[in-house]
């Protein structure tokens, strides 16, 4: 296996920077957009054999160090009694928002293997077909409280922060039962064979630092705590707009920090104080703009990241519909070449 990814996630050395992107298996690909003109998200998750397909797709077609499984962060919260749809254009909308406590109280126990075993039927082919390390994900308990709280995606999170500041006991009680949730989450999918985990915190950076430290790091420090015995690297994603924030993550007992694009890598580094491999952080849309000026703004955060050991090249956030796959292939590629060539020549001196 290629495992190149792994020890990058626990700083070790590497012959070359990894690559892998968020949203990789998504729109930008014709074969996939294919896919979807027969199948909703949701509908290709409930069928192991095709998610896996899914998830192997930019696999072959990119070359990239690693897998993200193929799935929604809103999965499991059906498990617990929340109905949705993923809605066109709109995303997550839910049918029975929590907005009280008798809300958060009617909120069945999270039960996987009862309820997702699809999903991780899917991990264990997964595990069986794939040459490169399978990276599964959850949703962190800000992020899933932001769509079930709302009802959908919201820019302003009025109703999250209400309840985050006018009943702050109830909020903690929804916080810690979807960070039980995420945790048993992540633990079942290490089970069935994962070899990374990350939690996707998308929208934290929304909150001030002094209210993510209040009302959120102790549910996500919860979560890092109930799966630090599974001998997998673990990665928290906090999202955009989140390098405020950093500086709060140092207690967590993850692997990997992912960093958007607003703050360079080495400033990543400084903030959470040096304990983590760090993941990033191209802005997607560069990819809007010629190969040259995609390359100079890649290669400048190769350069930062290959100052130390633990980088892994990555996108700042997801990947657009818009985006090529020809100028991604050719950055894969290139991230390679470059990584390859200037980690011979420091091996070399």
């Amino acid at each position: 296996m290629n495992d190149r990814f792994l020890r990058a996630c626990r700083r070790e050395p590497v012959d070359r920077v990894p690559v892998w992107y968020m949203r990789q298996a998504g729109r930008y690909d014709p074969d996939y957009r294919k896919i979807k003109e027969k199948y909703s998200l949701l509908e290709i998750c409930r069928q192991p054999e095709l998610a896996a397909e899914v998830t192997m797709m930019p696999v072959r077609k990119l070359g990239v160090d690693a897998a993200i499984l193929y799935s929604d962060i809103m999965n499991p919260v059906a498990s617990i009694g929340i109905d949705f749809d993923i809605v066109k254009d709109i995303g997550p909308v839910i049918d029975n928002p929590v907005r009280s406590e008798a809300d958060v109280d009617r909120l069945k126990p999270f039960d996987a293997e009862r309820d997702l075993g699809h999903v991780l039927e899917t991990i264990r082919i997964l595990n069986r077909e794939l040459d490169v390390p399978l990276i599964t994900f959850a949703g962190a308990p800000f992020t899933l409280a932001s769509y079930i709280v709302e009802g959908r995606p919201s820019k302003s999170y009025i109703r999250t922060k209400a309840l985050m500041y006018g009943e702050p006991a109830v909020w903690h009680k929804l916080m810690g039962k979807l960070a039980d949730m995420a945790a048993a989450y992540l633990r079942a999918h290490a089970a069935s064979g994962a070899q990374a985990v990350q939690l996707f915190d998308s929208w934290v950076g929304a909150l001030a630092p002094r209210d993510f430290a209040e009302f959120v790091l102790p549910h996500v420090e919860s979560i890092f705590a109930q799966t630090a015995d599974i001998a997998i690297p673990k990665i928290y994603f906090p999202g955009v707009s989140s390098g405020e924030l950093l500086p709060y993550m140092k207690s967590l007992r993850a692997d990997v920090i992912g960093l958007d694009w607003r703050v360079s890598i080495s400033e990543g580094r400084v903030r959470t104080g040096g304990r983590f491999a760090v993941q990033g952080n191209l802005d997607p849309y560069v990819l809007t703009a010629p190969q040259e000026v995609i390359h100079a703004k890649a290669r400048a955060i190769l350069d930062e990241g290959m100052r130390e050991p633990g980088f892994i090249f990555n996108l700042g956030h997801g990947l657009f519909p818009e985006a090529s796959l020809e100028k991604l292939k050719e950055l894969t590629d290139y991230v390679h070449d470059y990584t390859r060539q200037m980690l011979a020549s420091e091996v070399s001196l």
